[in-house]
Parts: C-alpha cells; structure tokens; sequence
C-alpha cells in the first residue's frame, strides 16, 4: 500500500510538473497551425533544402515535425506525391533526430540541461545527416511508393472552434501524460522496494561504462529508449534525484537519448512511407553511441586538465607559503 502510495504522489508531481510545459506548448503551437505563421517559415525555408539535396517543398514536413510531433511530419510528408525515396528517407533521418523540438526540449530542460545543447544536438545531427546521405547515397532515386494515407482530420472553422481544438488537443495531452506516468511511477516504486532496481543498474553496468557514464544512469537511459523524452522525462527525473546522477552523467545520457530515444515506436512510425527501417534505426543507435563516447572522452579529457591545473596551483600556493 505504501509503494502505491509513493508511485502515484511522485506520478501526479512529475506530471504537474511536466504538464506546465506540455499544456502551454501544445496550445500554443496548435493555434499557430491555423496561422500563416508556418507558411512563412515554410517559404523562408524552402530555398535551403537544396543544400541537404531536398526539394523546396520538403520544408512542409519539416516544419510540421519540428513545431508539432512525428506523426504531423509524416502527414507532411504523405502529402507530397512529387518525393523519391532518397528523398523521404533524408526526410525520415532528419526528424528522426529532430521532431517535437518545443516540447521535447522543453522537458529536457526542466531536468536541468541547458536548452542550447539540446537543440544544437538536435538539429545539427538533423543537418548533418541529411547532408551525409544526399552525399555518399547515389540510389533511391525511384518515387516514393507510401504504404497508406492517413485519414485527413476535417479543418475546424472560426477562431471559437480552433481554440477549443488547441484546448482539447492541449488537456488530452496531459491526460495521456498521467496514464503513462503515474503507472510507471507506481512500478519503479514496487521495482524498488523489490531490490530489482540495483540488480538492473548492475547489469547494465558495461554498457554504461562504455559510454562514459556511471552504472546509477542505467535507469534515465532506459526510460528515453523505451518510451521516448516527453513521457520518460518524469522516470528520468526521478531516477536522476534518487540514483544521485552526477551533471555530466546526466547531460551525457541526454545527448545520447536526443540522438536516440523511443527507438521501437519512432523507428516503426516510418514504416507506412515505403523506406527501409532498419537502416534508419542502425543510423540512429550508432550516431547515439559514437555522439556519447566522443563527448565524454573530451569531458573526461577536460575535467583531468583542470584538476592538474588545480593540483598545480595548490602546490605553488603551498611552496609560496613555505
């Protein structure tokens, strides 16, 4: 009783907590959608996309994904019938790395990353990816074959309906956020109070290590993997305050779960545009892997450089005195 007790308090505070970024965010982003606020940044963007080897028009699900979430840029995407498949496959990549930006970061941060790194993170991989396939792939020049379309969602008319669709919209996903959450919160709880908690830290342990973090992150990481930032941000934020994740563990697990995050659902989600998958979720899981290891072994070097630097300065201190 008191397990279920503990898991529900810490499930409605982290959704408190989460939602005051959610509900916000979601309102405000929905109402732009009825705005020519996205059309403006579409057009602004549209004479760009060669430099990644994308058509003018691409910018629409790029748009659509980074402002809104996944799905709404695979709309984007099943709406534009002129794409080939190199084309939604540099597309897939791209919001792969970076889709949901204003919520997504916005969660990030409340767990006390600097916003900065998760958006440069972010886009850049986006950026660079996009950049890397147009460069060395030379195939997937046949048009996009997509495997169904999505039923379109009749267009709410007047501002008093388009404001009670972004507050619908808005309260549905904090409603989601609490029947994903609190249910989790209540498992670690019993997770916990079983040992079971300890025993998985343990076995995930080399991996870890590997990626320059201690075994007590096992848990943060485990939770972005699975079901994503927005959702596993309050199992983060809770296993961050209670394992004692160290700054750096915690900004590395991040960087890691910003390139590579809800790995089975945002790998899958692509399977109606006809692209192969597989190769989508090898890009991610390696970038994530070698982001994270290249990261902490400059920190790593850093942090060495500075202690010896402070080692240095406390002996002259001490010869002076002497």
């Amino acid at each position: 009783m008191e397990t279920l007790k503990k898991g529900t308090l810490a499930g409605l505070k982290t959704t408190w907590t989460l939602g005051k970024i959610i509900f916000p965010v979601t309102l405000i982003i929905t109402l732009l959608s009825h705005t020519p606020v996205l059309d403006w940044i579409i057009a602004f963007l549209s004479p760009a996309m060669k430099w990644i080897g994308l058509p003018g028009e691409a910018a629409i699900p790029l748009v659509l994904g980074n402002f809104l979430n996944l799905y709404a840029g695979i709309g984007g995407i099943l709406t534009l019938d002129s794409l080939t498949v190199q084309d939604v496959f540099i597309l897939a990549v791209m919001l792969s790395f970076s889709h949901n930006l204003f919520i997504e970061s916005g969660v990030a941060a409340s767990v006390g990353i600097k916003l900065w790194v998760i958006l440069l993170v972010r886009i850049g991989l986006a950026l660079f990816s996009a950049f890397m396939i147009n460069l060395l792939w030379d195939g997937g020049t046949e048009k996009a074959q997509y495997g169904f379309m999505p039923k379109p969602e009749a267009a709410p008319s007047g501002w008093g309906e388009i404001t009670l669709t972004a507050l619908e919209k808005a309260s549905l996903g904090i409603l989601q956020l609490a029947l994903i959450v609190i249910p989790l919160m209540i498992i670690m709880q019993f997770m916990k109070d079983k040992g079971w908690l300890n025993k998985f830290s343990n076995w995930m342990a080399p991996a870890m290590k590997l990626l320059g973090m201690k075994e007590n992150t096992s848990m943060t990481m485990a939770a972005g993997l699975t079901i994503g930032l927005a959702y596993g941000a309050g199992v983060m934020m809770q296993a961050a305050k209670e394992d004692g994740v160290s700054k750096k563990d915690l900004y590395l697990a991040f960087i890691f779960l910003v390139s590579c995050h809800a790995v089975v659902e945002d790998t899958l989600v692509f399977i109606p545009l006809g692209i192969p998958v597989l190769p989508l979720l090898i890009i991610r899981v390696v970038t994530a892997i070698v982001l994270t290891i290249v990261v902490a072994y400059f920190w790593n070097k850093m942090e060495r450089k500075n202690r010896l630097t402070r080692e240095e300065f406390q002996h002259e201190t001490r010869h002076h005195t002497i």
